[in-house]
């Protein structure tokens, strides 16, 4: 099948970053792909090599009549970016229309199970008589899912830690915790310092706000710092297999922690109103949802105060949790995931129950 897949950049790198993984993983698995994107720039860093079946277009000018060029069979809208109207023209144009999906951004709150897979009637404007249906991603059976490739536990399980680190020169010294660090601007980042401060560590910063706010602060203790260069999402996700600890931020880098079995803390995007702190709680229920049957963990407490310390909606908390349980927990929370049907085979799943 063709699948057109929309995609606007909003203010950083995640949108763009979740499409390209859905592309690739859809042309890896035989679907032809075009992606629309209004600024591709990061795809030079991101996605150097391009992919087999995927054909990057600019996003067209409004005035733009798309001569000669037909929809696809699936058109996604990701993040609800809306289409452009002479597109959504073409799509009713076509005498099959085509199937058009809105994948929803990532969300542990109770709507999204019973918003998935709705149906939303079009009745004006140049889509009348399409349907538009709505897939969230997610982290139960209820939901879409989330992305996974088919050979990713195989790769992490060949993966050689020390011999990538140090092919990098990002190696750690004997006794030295591997810490990665990407995130948004943060106020809490001189609490975080203080905290890794208690052991030797070795903080490998990404590009952007991470690098900018660590060049305006002074700091002692036995932390030492790395600033990575921008890496391809491969490389980004070996990052995260090799840290003993990750702090990610957004979508995209989040659901790569948690298929790295490793301690994370995610920095949720801060949105003005707040709406935010429900949805980071809602995580962090979710995840400690899953039963153990060594009984509840006792590193809990301290796990959800550091996330919302670090989202500046609490204190710090004194101590942070034990770094074997918390490992432990990661773990089972991945084999968790992994049992769950990922998020492309989901859609094609979908697509052949629709059409």
């Amino acid at each position: 099948m063709w699948w057109d897949l929309f995609c606007r950049v909003i203010d950083n790198h995640g949108d763009l970053g979740v499409c390209w993984r859905l592309a690739a993983d859809l042309a890896a698995r035989g679907q032809m792909v075009r992606l629309w994107v209004d600024d591709a720039r990061a795809l030079a860093w991101m996605a150097p090599q391009g992919a087999a079946n995927v054909t990057l277009q600019a996003w067209p000018d409004d005035r733009d009549e798309l001569t000669g060029l037909t929809p696809g069979d699936v058109v996604i809208e990701a993040f609800g970016c809306e289409l452009p109207r002479h597109f959504i023209a073409a799509m009713a144009r076509r005498p099959r229309h085509p199937l058009w999906i809105n994948l929803e951004y990532l969300s542990a709150e109770p709507y999204v199970e019973a918003s998935h897979r709705l149906r939303s009637p079009q009745f004006s404007g140049p889509g009348t008589g399409l349907d538009k249906w709505f897939f969230y991603p997610g982290f139960t059976a209820g939901t879409g899912g989330l992305l996974r490739e088919t050979g990713l536990h195989v790769h992490q399980t060949h993966f050689d830690r020390q011999a990538w680190l140090a092919q990098h020169g990002w190696a750690p010294r004997p006794g030295e915790q591997l810490v990665s660090l990407f995130c948004y601007d943060n106020p809490a980042l001189p609490d975080l310092l203080a905290q890794l401060a208690r052991h030797p560590t070795l903080l490998l910063a990404c590009p952007g706000p991470a690098q900018r706010q660590l060049d305006a602060l002074v700091w002692a203790g036995p932390v030492r710092r790395i600033d990575l260069p921008w890496l391809p999402q491969p490389d980004y996700d070996r990052l995260l297999w090799s840290c003993d600890l990750n702090f990610v931020r957004g979508e995209d880098s989040f659901v790569r922690a948690m298929w790295a079995g490793q301690p994370f803390v995610w920095q949720i995007y801060p949105q003005d109103d707040g709406a935010h702190a429900a949805k980071l709680d809602a995580f962090l229920a979710t995840f400690l949802a899953p039963s153990d049957p060594r009984g509840p963990w006792s590193g809990a407490p301290a796990w959800m105060a550091m996330h919302r310390a670090w989202n500046g909606l609490a204190a710090w908390p004194p101590s942070v949790p034990a770094h074997a349980q918390w490992a432990e927990r990661c773990r089972r929370w991945r084999s968790h995931l992994m049992s769950q049907v990922d998020l492309v085979t989901q859609l094609q799943r979908f697509v052949a129950e629709t059409r």
